[in-house]
């Protein structure tokens, strides 16, 4: 099972070159969607029902944040989160294109359940060891995503802050952080597996 989830943030383009190869504009400050705290569910060995009926799934590999307490103006982001973990930010891409030329909502793109796997949580890095250190995704053991939040558009200080100003973002809240460039289509039977550096964070399965 994964652990609790209040409410569940995302961070859509927070790198400029999956912005790019999905055809978008760079935005100018975060831009933030939610997914339903259902959509998460344990990225831990497990085999993962996606929808079959909906036109390609996408894969998205995400850094994310787990908030350990209330926000407060002024916290800084190493003061909010206690523990990381990776993700993958589950999407239906040609339902997710069509919402967009027609400007609705994503939720019915990005909700669904088991939309968010998560794998089990590590202690939050100082900056240093952040910076130093790539997230990567294997899909059937071939690398084809790996990020840095050097290479965020938004710094993870800019990110909780503008959640927190407009939202609120409180104790067992979580950030999907946004993807790297190398997303694409999964079907069943693909595997994936999740590194943070050289650690193995989570394995699953499409079934």
């Amino acid at each position: 099972m994964c652990a609790a989830v209040n409410n569940l943030y995302c961070v859509g383009r927070n790198y400029k070159l999956h912005a790019e190869e999905l055809g978008n504009n760079v935005p100018v400050e975060p831009l933030i969607f939610m997914k339903p705290s259902h959509a998460a569910v344990s990225l831990d060995k497990a085999v993962i029902q996606l929808p079959k009926d909906s036109g390609q799934v996408h894969y998205e590999g995400e850094l994310v944040l787990r908030i350990a307490r209330d926000y407060v103006p002024g916290m800084s982001v190493e003061d909010l989160v206690d523990v990381m973990a990776l993700g993958l930010d589950f999407t239906l891409r040609d339902v997710h294109n069509d919402l967009q030329k027609k400007g609705l909502p994503w939720t019915p793109a990005k909700g669904f359940k088991n939309a968010a796997p998560l794998t089990p949580y590590i202690a939050f890095p100082d900056m240093e060891e952040l910076e130093g250190t790539d997230f990567t995704v294997l899909k059937n053991s071939v690398e084809v995503q790996r990020g840095n939040v050097k290479n965020m558009i938004f710094s993870l200080q800019k990110i909780v802050d503008f959640i927190a100003a407009r939202y609120g973002l409180g104790k067992d809240d979580v950030i999907f952080t946004g993807t790297p460039a190398g997303v694409g289509p999964t079907v069943s039977g693909d595997s994936f597996e999740l590194y943070w550096g050289d650690k193995l964070m989570g394995t699953c399965l499409i079934g």
